[in-house]
């Protein structure tokens, strides 16, 4: 589903490995996964994922062993293991990776308690999955390439040849194809494949693997625009700080379909052996103190909980005003996927 492949080794949370050294090694992680501990499949970012792990570790004593990659690769691992998958939790930059699960009947009934704080619009309409952060698309420029006046309002518009040679695309990015989504259910799979056509023909020589690469090349004036989601920008300009940073980032007309909410989720797995430990972590993620950890990390992400306000510099979530597709309706990304392989694009 995803041309991105970003491996991270297993981390093993810190009380574990105290656990474990103390017992003489980690050779006990191979026959799974100890007593008081829970195994997450995370397609999250490190940022995030990594300071709520630690909160909850410390908070708890459970111990999390985290095994990273695209979410969508996650998911099809899942698949290929079975019944015999160590994974207890699932950790997800999009819903599409959960919706998939939860159609493969692979996802646990989560049942009251996760989501109490949080947004129930953003959690899953079976009970399966929870949302725990989320994300806004936004247009990425460089002014030294193109003026303001000059950008376009809509994402439909980027498919125009007056932008031929000046739009960087990811088509391999998880984070696009809501966007494609959102396109197909606005204006129909004919004028969504012409606008995938238009795109592929603006973005000749500016094809990227990722939302990372497109920030970067965008502020570097490799190219003049791009659709990411809006904390790659900001987490480039905490890196490099704000002298060095020569983009600017601004969101399409209200109700646009490219100006699309993703949503980052968690879920428990059917086939868990850690059930009660591995929804205490889901329901963890929903409290206000794991929602104020999001708000005030360098992950850049915007909490869920209504009640909690990011500490960056940010539009408040609550000002945002989105294509009202629902995460329902983002479905799994399978038609998203089957028209970007149509017109060649992955």
């Amino acid at each position: 589903m995803d041309i991105r492949i970003r491996p991270t080794p297993w981390r093993v949370g810190a009380g574990l490995l105290v656990a474990l050294v103390a017992g003489g090694g980690l050779a006990a992680c191979s026959s799974g996964t100890p007593a008081n501990s829970i195994t997450l499949y995370n397609g999250q970012h490190v940022q995030t994922t990594d300071a709520l792990v630690a909160a909850f570790e410390h908070e708890t004593g459970i111990s999390v062993r985290i095994h990273s990659d695209d979410e969508s690769v996650l998911a099809d691992q899942i698949v290929t293991e079975g019944s015999n998958s160590p994974a207890d939790v699932i950790f997800t930059e999009n819903t599409p990776a959960l919706e998939f699960l939860q159609f493969k009947h692979l996802l646990a009934p989560l049942g009251a308690g996760p989501g109490a704080t949080t947004q129930p619009r953003y959690d899953s309409a079976e009970g399966d999955w929870v949302g725990i952060s989320a994300r806004v698309s936004v247009l990425i420029s460089n002014p030294s390439l193109i003026k303001p006046s000059a950008l376009p309002t809509s994402v439909l518009a980027l498919a125009d040849p007056r932008y031929r040679g000046m739009v960087a695309l990811a088509p391999g990015e998880t984070d696009f194809q809501p966007i494609v989504t959102s396109v197909l259910r606005a204006e129909g799979k004919a004028a969504t494949l012409r606008w995938l056509e238009g795109l592929k023909a603006n973005s000749a020589g500016h094809l990227y693997p990722d939302n990372e690469t497109i920030t970067s090349e965008v502020n570097a004036g490799q190219v003049a625009m791009g659709v990411i989601n809006q904390y790659y920008w900001y987490r480039l300009r905490a890196e490099i700080g704000a002298t060095a940073t020569h983009s600017v980032i601004t969101t399409f007309a209200p109700r646009d379909p490219g100006y699309v909410i993703d949503v980052s989720g968690a879920g428990v797995l059917a086939t868990s052996r850690h059930k009660t430990d591995a929804l205490r972590f889901v329901r963890f993620l929903t409290t206000k103190p794991a929602q104020e950890i999001i708000a005030r990390s360098d992950s850049f992400e915007y909490p869920v909980d209504s009640g909690v306000v990011t500490a960056a510099p940010e539009t408040p979530f609550a000002r945002l005003r989105p294509d009202p597709i629902s995460l329902l309706e983002l479905g799994d990304g399978a038609a998203a996927v089957a028209l970007l392989q149509e017109v060649q694009l992955l």
